[in-house]
């Protein structure tokens, strides 16, 4: 496997004192290759994709070597057991990688769809074209895997990608990249489509998020304060969400069963991620009849419960919640639990204490599940559902690139489609205006 490559060059060049030149031709390297990429068959786009995915298995000793590079350096970066684990890669893993491009490869192509179509009274026709959005900055944490996920998912939406990944995961990132390159350069797919900064220098992500003439969107994925960060220094619009205080209201007609199941899958069955649930609502006319069942559930995965004072005489082992418990996104073995009077005021508290990314309601009247959706400001809202539904791969969307709260320009999970905009075709007969 060859190991030479543009972003070869880009790594030993980002380590001299002009960082900033050096981000700013990145930048515009990666523009020059997004208006190819605009243009590309969806055959070759789904070759490389599939071809990679071969590929990445075929280099799997040499990845795994490269990964446990990385694993030896985890400690002086003072990754938690749960890090570690995310960082790890083996065989298994990489096949999942690569069975992630394939499924990509499978997805429809969204560049080029027409999106509304129409003839003007003096027989001029016009077209609203589903478009690439160009060059994408994505900012992420120390997971190999994304690596090869955010390159499909752009590549097959026909934007070029600039990848800034942690500095935890550079070498197993960098054999990832070296095989997407080899694959690319066979296909016809330019490095500069796919690029990965090479530094781990920090200032060099706020020299990116200066070059709005050159990247179209900047996409963070890792903890709130680098989010904040890059929305407060971003020059260019920027899809991310914050946190993810997630709720699951229990209904006075909800199936309490139902309640238990759904409420332990939201909370226990991955509790660092962002969709997982943080704060139980119930209503009070069936607060002492399910309120026991399910705390007696959550105890028995060793959830700590923080109850308000109304719930606190139906949780065995309860302790007081504060305000900021209400707020707050646990990615842990805690929960916020508050009884409510009524449905409308579960919406309440969901809306002012929410990070609007997924909230759910337990109900058997539909009449309350349809107030309930259309109450609820989140970018998913699931009735009789887990909130860990809301997921690209769930909503068989494929691979993410993210999930956004935001509502312009997408909301909800990310994928291809939302890397992409639109622009109108307008065909005339030598059509002027008067």
């Amino acid at each position: 496997m060859s190991t030479a490559s543009t972003t070869d060059t880009q790594t030993d060049a980002l380590q001299s004192d002009d960082l900033a030149a050096q981000c700013v031709d990145i930048a515009r390297r990666a523009k020059a290759a997004s208006r190819l990429l605009g243009t590309l068959d969806t055959n070759i786009k789904d070759q490389w994709l599939t071809e990679s995915a071969d590929a990445l298995i075929e280099a799997a000793d040499a990845i795994v070597a490269a990964n446990q590079l990385d694993l030896e350096n985890a400690p002086k970066y003072g990754l938690t057991d749960a890090g570690i684990d995310r960082l790890r890669l083996d065989e298994d893993r990489i096949a999942g990688i690569a069975t992630g491009l394939r499924e990509i490869a499978g997805l429809n192509d969204p560049i080029g769809e027409v999106l509304d179509g129409f003839a003007r009274p003096g027989g001029m026709r016009i077209e609203k074209r589903r478009v690439p959005l160009g060059v994408v900055f994505f900012i992420y944490e120390s997971r190999p895997n994304v690596t090869a996920d955010a390159a499909g998912i752009c590549v097959k939406s026909g934007n070029a990608v600039i990848l800034r990944g942690g500095k935890e995961a550079a070498h197993s990132s960098r054999a990832i990249m070296d095989v997407l390159h080899e694959v690319g350069r066979r296909v016809g797919i330019p490095d500069d489509a796919v690029q990965l900064v090479g530094t781990t220098d920090r200032a060099a992500v706020g020299h990116f998020l200066q070059q709005a003439d050159n990247i179209d969107v900047t996409i963070p994925r890792g903890g709130e304060n680098l989010i904040r960060r890059v929305a407060a220094e971003a020059t260019m619009p920027v899809i991310k969400h914050y946190d993810g205080n997630c709720h699951v209201y229990v209904d006075e007609s909800a199936d309490i069963e139902m309640a238990v199941d759904i409420i332990e899958n939201a909370k226990c069955q991955r509790m660092g991620v962002c969709n997982a649930c943080e704060s139980l609502l119930i209503h009070q006319s069936i607060a002492a009849e399910a309120l026991p069942a399910i705390a007696k559930r959550l105890a028995s995965r060793g959830v700590e419960m923080r109850v308000d004072e109304r719930a606190a005489s139906h949780v065995t082992g309860g302790i007081p919640a504060t305000e900021a418990d209400f707020g707050a996104e646990f990615l842990g073995p805690q929960i916020s639990i508050a009884v409510v009077d009524s449905l409308d005021a579960a919406g309440d508290h969901i809306n002012h204490y929410g990070s609007g990314h997924t909230d759910a309601i337990v109900t058997n009247n539909l009449a309350a599940a349809e107030r309930f959706t259309a109450l609820v400001d989140s970018s998913a809202v699931m009735v009789n559902a887990s909130t860990r539904f809301n997921d690209g791969g769930m909503f068989g969307l494929g691979a993410e690139i993210g999930i956004s709260t935001d509502k312009f320009h997408a909301r909800g999970p990310c994928g291809l489609r939302e890397l992409t905009s639109y622009k109108y075709i307008v065909r005339g007969n030598g059509h002027i205006r008067g």
